[in-house]
């Protein structure tokens, strides 16, 4: 059966034809290695070097140089929108820190199905309402960056403590060459002195 070991995006495909379209959910689109089936009932052995977020328009790229495009499969989303912008940002941040996938468009938001977070978002006085759409939420602070050998978990009792009368003599390194974002705001540990 045909092997894809890698991913032609849609800026770099130009519109080339495919031989067959896999119509997938989110799930699909994020998996690394498996088995997928087209439309036209080609069976496609996934074997990616590593894992991707596959998009409508972009294809999968078979060992022979055919190619099989991808079509973002709808699903069964909400769609919240707010009265204001300011109210929809709060809405935004509050879906974050819980860690929900969003997708965020022009005055509105879109996520996976859920109770306990429609009534959270109508709490926030946000209007609801049920669709079948594609979903392609963003990919956020904690997707595995390119190149990085681990997530970035964080931890919500992480204190920061006054560095202006802290020993740095203690022979531990504190996280030299990043800083942590903690939802929007920079506590970079670069403080203009060395860390022995």
């Amino acid at each position: 059966m045909p092997r894809a070991t890698r991913v032609l995006s849609a800026a770099d495909r130009k519109g080339a034809p495919a031989i067959d379209t896999l119509i997938l959910p989110l799930a699909q689109r994020q998996a690394q290695k498996g088995f997928l089936f087209g439309a036209k009932g080609t069976c496609v052995e996934l074997d990616l070097a590593e894992p991707v977020r596959l998009r409508t328009d972009d294809a999968l790229v078979l060992e022979d140089g055919a190619l099989v495009e991808v079509v973002a499969e709808p699903e069964s989303l909400i769609e919240a929108r707010a009265a204001d912008l300011p109210a929809l940002a709060r809405i935004a941040w509050h879906l974050g820190d819980r860690h929900v996938p969003v997708q965020i468009m022009e005055r509105k938001l879109r996520l996976k199905r859920d109770p306990a977070i429609e009534a959270l978002l109508e709490a926030f006085g946000a209007k609801v309402v049920a669709i079948e759409a594609p979903f392609d939420p963003e990919g956020g602070a904690y997707d595995q960056a390119p190149g990085d050998g681990h997530h970035h978990h964080h931890d919500h009792g992480h204190h920061h403590h006054d560095h202006g009368h802290h020993d740095h003599q203690h022979g531990h390194d504190h996280h030299r060459g990043h800083s942590h974002d903690h939802h929007g705001h920079d506590h970079s540990h670069d403080h203009g002195h060395k860390h022995d």
